[in-house]
């Protein structure tokens, strides 16, 4: 439980300092890697909270309000950013890596292609656009007609084009416009013919799939009820809802197909068939993978619900159709998953296996012609094959070498898809695949600014606290493993809801690479590279384990000669900004600097903002007094270690995150702030109208990145020059 004993007022929060300017350009170009900064004063509450029998502090609650409405928290942003970025324009280098960064990017960049009604609908960046216009073609080799630029939308960049969908005829298209990087989303169509919008709109969409029913009439879409004023960044995520809108209506009239008002904490979204005759409704409580499924055959008239697959126990993934039979991919029975079919006339029945689990973790698949093709995940990289309907297997789907593969979308009776193959040192290109010739052929391809020869990948094991032996991918420039010279080292980790680390192209991480650092990946326990009980080790009561894991990751670079002592960097995002911050207070002494991003960093309210109740399942609950224990024991804000000291920290932001809203990270830094920890800066950058990271303009991912590693270059002792060698 909880209990409040001491409250102050919000008039009282801030009492302003002054702050003392960062060193000049010329003395940190000299070689100066610390300096004693007074950082803007943060206020200290007296507030403390009994949990469980335990005497809590949190001094800085204040910063929980939002900056919008509250001139306090408002100022102590302002003056934080006015010190970090006083002090990062100082630093040697920032510059050059911008610059690099910008070429990097500076190519054409596809994304999947869809087809709808003849018509292939896809996204084409020319290279530095800060958002990704949305191009059709008439046939495969049509030419190409804009039909959203995005870049248009707002003067900075920061409203985006996210999901979108075409009608099964192609005739419109629903697209989601996303503001300031928020996770709300406003759906409108368009009029693919003529490229004019229709007078439709529908708000307050969040989590939600677009689903058109099969006439192309309407769709299916999941909201939330629109959040009180002054809450659209905080409101938590309850009572989510699945819509149908009629195509023409107000959204006033639209039908709600499917609510549980008496489990407010269940969110639901729908998935209409490829060949539109069946509405599958998936319900869901947190981030785990399990579900009840509802269905609903789609006929013009009422629609029908009835139950499918009771109990919120597996996961069960819809991945094609033909007739009544619906294919699922699901771990019931199965930790590595496996295929199965249920009659949706008679959902009573078992479901049948297609499929058998495997020693593979199976991440994916689709019904494509009259085939599946399904994707395993081998040693963190992509494995396709191709299915017949009997459970027996055709042929090994070629890709291009070994990296990560996604996409494969399509329909019963269509033999065509396609996919994208990216790798570590490889921009992902783009392949169309002929289910019923076996034959594949390029679609797009970008061009490279760097010789991908030049980088060597290496994939090792090293073993963790308890034994376990953990893979890692270590990727830098093939001299420097050849001279087996120590480089400057930026270690990245995630380690959590199940989500697998795996190959994948950065231009930001190219850049770092160039200059002749390393760059290690880790794939920490909690992660979905091995399955069920890989995720499981790294969670609730374990999840300590993947802390062990990072800290041993980075104890086996310095140790086998992959870096120096005072040269390794850690990075860590989301779930991997927790890992970061959880890891310093750990253990201070193994990092030269490290770059916690919008990270989770107070773990006794994480749940009472937006999305955070979904994090329960693999965090546990605060008010649980068992979870309340645990959690406490590693939360980054409430376990720093003063007198001992620190890294250098650039903690990342965004002002409108709405998935880890950035009170984590104010309190976090303030707290750091405040700590006796040593010489070496604490400093928080705080991104205007960026949110978690989706769609955030190129310009501001770019600036974001060359702060981040020009700040890590410092401390690790990476030079950066014009010219790399």
């Amino acid at each position: 439980m909880r209990r409040l004993r001491c409250l102050a007022l919000a008039s009282l929060l801030l009492a302003p300092l002054p702050v003392r300017a960062a060193p000049d350009a010329a003395a940190l170009a000299a070689g100066v890697r610390t300096t004693t900064l007074h950082y803007p004063a943060a206020r200290r509450l007296d507030l403390v909270e009994d949990h469980f029998g335990v005497k809590v502090t949190d001094p800085y609650r204040w910063l929980e309000n939002d900056l919008r409405s509250d001139p306090a928290v408002r100022d102590w942003v302002d003056r934080e950013n006015a010190l970090t970025r006083r002090y990062i324009d100082g630093l040697p280098g920032r510059d050059i890596l911008k610059t690099r960064m910008q070429a990097l990017f500076a190519h054409g960049r596809y994304t999947l292609p869809r087809k709808a009604g003849g018509r292939y609908f896809y996204g084409y960046n020319k290279g530095l656009q800060n958002q990704t216009p949305l191009y059709m073609r008439e046939g495969l080799t049509g030419p190409q007609r804009l039909l959203i630029d995005p870049n248009d939308w707002a003067k900075d960049g920061s409203d985006a084009l996210a999901e979108w969908a075409p009608s099964p005829d192609g005739r419109y298209l629903l697209y989601a416009v996303q503001e300031a990087g928020s996770d709300w989303r406003t759906l409108k169509i368009l009029d693919v013919a003529t490229a004019k919008p229709l007078d439709d709109v529908v708000q307050w969409v969040k989590f939600s799939q677009l689903a058109w029913d099969g006439r192309g009439q309407g769709f299916f879409y999941s909201r939330f009820a629109a959040p009180q004023d002054r809450a659209t960044f905080q409101s938590s995520a309850v009572a989510q809802q699945l819509f149908y809108h009629r195509l023409g209506t107000s959204q006033a009239q639209d039908q709600r197909i499917y609510a549980t008002p008496d489990q407010p904490k269940l969110s639901h979204t729908g998935q209409v068939t490829q060949d539109g005759r069946w509405l599958v409704i998936s319900s869901f409580q947190g981030t785990d993978p399990r579900r009840e499924l509802h269905v609903a055959e789609l006929t013009g008239g009422k629609v029908k619900v009835r139950s499918l697959v009771k109990g919120i126990t597996n996961d069960w993934r819809l991945i094609g159709s033909r007739g009544p039979t619906l294919y699922f991919i699901t771990d019931q029975y199965a930790p590595h998953l496996r295929v199965v079919s249920i009659d949706a006339r008679r959902p009573s029945r078992s479901s049948q296996q297609v499929v058998a689990e495997r020693m593979d973790t199976l991440a994916g698949g689709s019904l494509v012609g009259e085939r599946l093709i399904l994707a395993y995940l081998s040693d963190a990289e992509t494995v396709a094959e191709l299915i017949g309907l009997d459970g027996r297997k055709i042929a090994d789907v070629p890709l291009p070498g070994m990296g990560t593969a996604a996409g494969f979308g399509g329909r019963d009776g269509d033999p065509e898809t396609f996919f994208s193959f990216s790798g570590f040192t490889t921009p992902s290109s783009i392949y169309r695949f002929d289910t019923a010739t076996l034959r594949y052929e390029l679609f797009a391809r970008p061009d490279l600014p760097f010789n991908p020869d030049d980088y060597g990948i290496e994939q090792i094991s090293y073993p963790s606290k308890d034994g376990t032996m953990i893979p890692m991918t270590v990727i830098r420039k093939k001299a420097l493993a050849l001279s087996k010279t120590p480089a400057p080292t930026i270690l990245y980790g995630y380690g959590g809801f199940n989500i697998a680390l795996t190959p994948g192209y950065s231009a930001t991480r190219m850049a770092w690479l160039e200059q002749g650092g390393a760059y290690a990946i880790a794939n920490l326990r909690g992660g979905g590279e091995f399955g069920k009980a890989w995720h499981d080790a790294g969670r609730l009561a374990h999840k300590q384990n993947v802390f062990d894991d990072f800290i041993a990751a980075a104890e086996y670079l310095k140790a086998n000669g992959y870096t120096t002592k005072d040269g390794l960097a850690i990075e860590g995002r989301s779930n991997g900004g927790l890992l970061v911050g959880a890891v310093v207070n750990q253990r201070p002494d193994l990092f030269a600097a490290a770059l916690p991003a919008v990270g989770v960093m107070d773990m006794l309210r994480f749940d009472r903002f937006t999305a955070g109740r979904y994090w329960i399942d693999d965090y546990g609950s605060p008010d649980n007094a068992q979870d309340f224990r645990l959690l406490y024991a590693y939360s980054p804000y409430h376990n720093i270690m003063g007198g001992k000291d620190y890294p250098a920290i650039l903690v990342t932001t965004g002002d409108t995150d709405d998935r880890v809203v950035p009170a984590h990270s104010f309190k976090y830094a303030a707290a750091l702030q405040a700590a006796d920890l040593g010489p070496k800066p604490r400093l928080i950058r705080i991104d205007s109208k960026a949110g978690h990271g989706s769609g955030k303009p190129i310009d501001k991912l770019i600036a974001e990145y060359a702060d981040s590693y020009a700040f890590a270059a410092h401390f690790t002792g990476l030079p950066i020059r014009d010219e790399p060698k």
